[in-house]
């Protein structure tokens, strides 16, 4: 009799953070911070317009987010246990370190505009908060990670269950919190929506 074994488990984490309560008046407080970051960081546009960028981002600009708005340094302590219970889920074996926040930098992707596939070199463990997600917004979309390594491999059913899937999206709303390891391919899907999708990235490096 033949079995089937289910190996090397890629995860992505997903909470709901800003539902009521303190998380509710956060979410409220990094919306505002979001758009006037983006719009004093005159470094930060010129870098978009150079790189075709369509809208605006921080990370090539800023690295002092959490001094120059109490909101992303109040974002991070709320993360900080999420990466936490992340870690256990997948089994990392931290020793005597630990993951800490590394880099955090703001996103706001206008009508039309889309991030192609990447990576988070440098990080252990990488992530978004979603802010503003628009009616039609953009998911972000992951790629399996075997995928330079399939070769002549015939292609998957277009009704592959999930987990065969070679990219696999991901919707979020406002307020969702998603993890992945940071060797993980990933993109923004073109925003078709007709407002701005606003969120927030991070690294967490093991130090």
């Amino acid at each position: 009799m033949a079995t089937i074994d289910t190996l090397f488990a890629t995860r992505i984490y997903r909470a709901e953070l800003a539902s009521r309560g303190p998380g509710k008046r956060l979410h409220d407080e990094l919306a505002a911070a979001c758009l006037s970051i983006a719009a004093d960081d005159v470094a930060g546009q010129a870098w978009c317009r150079a790189n075709n960028y369509k809208g605006y981002t921080s990370y090539a600009s800023l690295d002092d987010l959490a001094w120059r708005q109490p909101a992303f340094a109040d974002l991070t302590t709320a993360i900080d246990p999420h990466v936490a219970d992340f870690a256990k889920a997948t089994d990392m074996d931290l020793g005597k370190r630990r993951l800490v926040a590394d880099s955090i930098w703001v996103n706001v992707l206008e009508p039309g505009g889309h991030h192609g596939a990447h990576i988070h070199p440098h990080a252990a463990v990488s992530g978004t908060y979603y802010v503003a997600v628009p009616e039609g917004a953009s998911a972000i979309r992951f790629e399996d990670p075997r995928l330079a390594q399939m070769m002549a491999a015939p292609p998957r059913r277009a009704r592959a269950a999930r987990e065969a899937q070679t990219f696999v999206s991901v919707a979020p709303k406002a307020g969702t919190l998603l993890l992945w390891e940071s060797w993980l391919r990933h993109e923004v899907l073109l925003n078709t929506a007709k407002a701005q999708r606003i969120s927030v990235s991070f690294n967490y490096r093991w130090d």
